[in-house]
């Protein structure tokens, strides 16, 4: 017959069985093959095929619509050259350009209000329906008819709120040409990802530009971007550990204190 002792002894030797397992299944094949290399550099990897790495896929790219060949002439200086005359500078779609992002940005507001009030009220009755004696009798104390009624109030509000901010950005990202708008407007869009010890840094950008506004290196300013929309932020391990954990967030939403 099993004892309560026995019975807790096997749940205890399965328990740890099974956190066994799951830490043995958690390693992967990256701490596998570091585990291979203790003590020695880290090896590179070979050159090889872009296409053929795993978890490469082909990108779908804005294009305009093809254009007719050009056509070779005999003892042309030129054979071919399409761009020799033309403006290097973006203008249709599938294009790119450099967006300098530079945001210096600084607020600050202090707002403070305090609100006071008293009020005193007394109410007399001289003639109370000729019950003035009555009432005499009725109290412990002698009415006095000029002060039947008092009403005395006072509120007492204060509030302060305060904002400081302050943030700077300074880099560049290539952004492609998405659309080219009726008016000749070019709608763009960039992303750039950088990562470092897990941790992945993203900047995405976009917004509507004029093609009067490129420079003549093809950069144009954020400053001058339509409807601008600036991403910039991180994801990864630290990330995931300055941000709340999703039950004290769900809290944080539904707890009405």
């Amino acid at each position: 017959m099993l004892t309560i002792s026995t019975i807790l002894q096997r749940t205890y030797k399965l328990a740890l069985v099974g956190v066994c397992a799951s830490a043995l299944s958690a390693c992967t094949m990256g701490q596998i093959d570091k585990l291979k290399h203790v003590g020695e550099a880290p090896p590179m990897e070979d050159s090889t095929n872009p296409m053929d790495k795993e978890g490469y896929h082909k990108i779908s790219w804005p294009s305009p619509p093809p254009e007719p060949p050009v056509k070779r002439t005999a003892n042309s200086l030129f054979q071919g050259s399409r761009t020799f005359f033309r403006d290097q500078r973006a203008r249709k779609e599938g294009d790119i350009l450099t967006v300098k992002v530079a945001i210096d940005d600084q607020a600050k507001l202090d707002n403070k209000t305090e609100r006071k009030r008293d009020a005193s009220e007394d109410v007399g009755f001289p003639k109370v329906f000729g019950l003035q004696k009555k009432l005499n009798d009725a109290l412990p104390r002698e009415v006095q008819n000029q002060a039947l009624l008092g009403i005395d109030s006072k509120t007492n509000s204060k509030g302060e709120g305060k904002i400081e901010r302050k943030e700077k950005i300074e880099t560049e990202v290539a952004a492609v040409v998405t659309q080219v708008l009726p008016n000749g407007n070019l709608a763009i869009s960039g992303s750039q990802e950088v990562r470092v010890n897990f941790e992945i840094r993203e900047l995405t950008v976009k917004g509507v530009i004029r093609p009067e506004d490129i420079s003549p290196l093809n950069t144009v300013e954020l400053a001058q971007l339509a409807e601008a929309r600036v991403s910039y932020g991180g994801r990864g391990h630290v990330t995931d550990i300055q941000a709340p954990r999703a039950g004290q967030q769900i809290i944080d939403i539904l707890s009405p204190f």
